[in-house]
């Protein structure tokens, strides 16, 4: 609980995670946008879902190349990162043809894709080590946070404004992103003169785990991604309405929120590895229970699987990084890139499943997914394997964690 109370207080972090609230939320934001695009230029369904794939496939395939940016030149363009996104989602309302909606949602989910491991890689330096998990899982949060919130903030906005009112979304992102750009570029100068980060010593991280680490955040991203997806559909098959499966929605999304912090506070007391796979375990008799059990008990079990299955990916995104040493914006890059792209991938496989076994009986593969994955958990490295991989190759010298004094110095001189 201090942890937690720690990791609030440091009002950089604090931003952070607005911005990842912010960034997130546009992801969230499209589907709502769905049906006033399909009035306006007179698309289909399967036309229209292009501007959603146009957003999240480019911020999933560019993270991997921002993230060894961030390596090489720091973490100085977060805000930078942040305005751009905020900018080219202010346009897509104003966007006069299809074509060119679609090339505005890939350069915003450009935007995206460099927010978040520049994010990430900040969130590293903002706390000592042994409360680092608490404020990753603080970060990633805020993201989760925004895309629960995404559709709800859109539903207000875009039945008073049209789609236009992607305009008014950009005002408080600006502020955040502008509050970004001074501090960064405060904590630069006082702490790194040439602006540029020495070059890391190339070092092979140990493949094994970290193939294992990027299988847990992809089969993970898979489960939670496609339970997200389907419940509204499986519940709308089952006869409930929008009233019932609409919360219940927002209860497994809310729940990961709470887990996740959770577990970053479990972490740093007892370790990564022990949390992933105790809370792995326990996921599968979770999700066994929210397929076969529906109905208003389902919120029960909506809570526990965002508990466990969807609290751990702060957690393997430390490891990915303390694995690669001094090159953890890109293993940022690419845990999360991968990550999203499981989910993305997941959710039309298990359509086609559905198509043919039905939806129930495709979600109820989901427990098979999970049990797959225990092997890999007891694969990831200990608490004890990563001090010795840190003792036999150091990190390059980067800036200490940012204290409360020295960020209120800082604020003082921006």
């Amino acid at each position: 609980m201090d942890g937690v109370i720690a990791a609030f207080r440091n009002r950089r972090l604090v931003t952070l995670m607005l911005g990842h609230f912010a960034v997130d939320s546009y992801a969230g934001l499209l589907p709502v946008l769905f049906p006033l695009l399909i009035g306006r230029f007179h698309l289909d369904l399967g036309t229209v879902g292009l501007v959603s794939l146009a957003y999240t496939g480019m911020a999933s395939i560019s993270q991997p190349l921002f993230g060894a940016i961030a390596d090489r030149y720091g973490t100085r363009f977060t805000g930078a990162a942040l305005l751009w996104t905020a900018i080219t989602f202010g346009a897509v309302g104003f966007a006069p043809t299809f074509p060119i909606l679609v090339t505005i949602a890939a350069f915003s989910g450009l935007g995206s894709g460099f927010f978040h491991p520049l994010g990430a890689l900040t969130v590293r330096k903002l706390l000592p080590d042994r409360r680092s998990n608490t404020a990753m899982s603080v970060y990633v949060t805020g993201g989760t946070f925004g895309l629960a919130c995404g559709p709800l903030i859109g539903v207000a906005v875009f039945s008073l404004l049209g789609s236009r009112g992607t305009a008014v979304l950009l005002l408080p992102v600006v502020a955040i992103a502008a509050f970004l750009l001074t501090s960064m570029r405060a904590r630069d100068e006082a702490r790194s003169p040439r602006g540029a980060v020495p070059p890391s010593p190339k070092v092979a991280p140990p493949r094994g785990k970290l193939l294992a680490t990027v299988g847990m955040m992809m089969s993970r991203s898979w489960t939670v991604v496609t339970l997200q997806a389907f419940t509204p559909t499986w519940y709308h098959q089952l006869g409930y309405r929008p009233w019932f499966y609409g919360p219940l929605a927002t209860t497994l999304v809310l729940a990961s929120a709470a887990g996740a912090i959770g577990c970053g506070g479990l972490a740093d007391r007892y370790g990564r590895r022990t949390v992933i796979l105790v809370t792995l375990v326990l996921s599968v008799p979770a999700v066994a229970a929210y397929v076969a059990f529906p109905g208003p008990a389902g919120f029960a079990w909506a809570i526990l699987v965002g508990l466990l299955a969807a609290s751990t990916a702060p957690l393997t995104l430390m490891l990915a990084q303390e694995l690669m040493a001094g090159r953890a914006g890109l293993a940022s890059g690419l845990i999360m890139g991968l990550g999203f792209s499981a989910g993305a991938i997941g959710v039309p496989v298990t359509g086609m499943v559905a198509d043919h076994l039905g939806l129930q009986a495709a979600l109820a593969l989901q427990v098979l997914v999970v049990l797959a994955t225990i092997p890999l958990a007891l694969l990831l490295p200990t608490e004890g394997f990563l001090r010795r991989l840190r003792q036999e190759f150091p990190r390059p010298a980067s800036p200490p964690a940012v204290t409360e004094v020295e960020t209120a110095r800082i604020a003082t001189h921006s």
